[in-house]
């Protein structure tokens, strides 16, 4: 089996307690942040609505209040329905540009891409079938759907391919050059390779 690759290591970890209280979009996106960490790191069953709660800087109760069930939870976070809007909110001739700061702009800004978490599918096991699903309809074929001309799939899936090495590089294998660049000077040199693929 091969080996799983190391997630990004820029979270800033869990909420202390003594945090500010917070509204209610607030905790949902605490707790949901906190799951996606961990699932990045453990296979579902693993992880325990304690575990979530903690790294939330929540009580489990309030997650059940929010969410339902720890079925519900996952199903969310396995979700890239809500990302994928972020990351195609871009009229087609601007969208290769979007992609790759919106991309950048999340690990900078938040730690983590949400998208790139398909990359840790493999330690969901079966799950992780769900998560390359919920991946094909909700980022690459509607990108596809976006498409004019000839191969829309295949061209979406390479853009999202290029997108995705980027990420990886950038935020896993944590490139030291790429780390110090300029956002500005990635998108301007990365973009285009993208873009040449939505509007060839």
């Amino acid at each position: 089996m091969s080996a799983v690759p190391t997630p990004p290591t820029t979270d800033p970890g869990p909420i202390p307690a003594s945090a500010p209280r917070r509204d209610a979009e607030q905790t949902k996106d605490a707790i949901l942040r906190a799951a996606r960490y961990l699932l990045a790191r453990h296979a579902q069953a693993d992880i325990t609505l304690k575990a979530v709660a903690e790294r939330a800087g929540v009580s489990p109760p309030l997650i059940l209040k929010y969410f339902g069930n720890k079925d519900a939870l996952f199903a969310r976070v396995m979700s890239f329905d809500q990302d994928a809007d972020a990351l195609l909110d871009a009229t087609l001739d601007e969208l290769g540009r979007h992609m790759v700061r919106h991309l950048l702009t999340g690990q900078t800004e938040r730690g983590a891409d949400p998208v790139l978490r398909i990359v840790f599918a493999p330690v969901q096991g079966d799950r992780g079938d769900i998560m390359r699903a919920n991946f094909r309809t909700q980022v690459s074929d509607r990108l596809a759907g976006r498409l004019t001309g000839p191969d829309p799939g295949l061209r979406a899936e390479l853009a999202v391919a290029t997108l995705l090495g980027l990420g990886v590089m950038y935020g896993i294998a944590r490139g030291t050059h790429l780390r110090e660049a300029a956002i500005d000077d990635i998108v301007d040199r990365y973009a285009p390779t993208v873009q040449a693929l939505l509007t060839p």
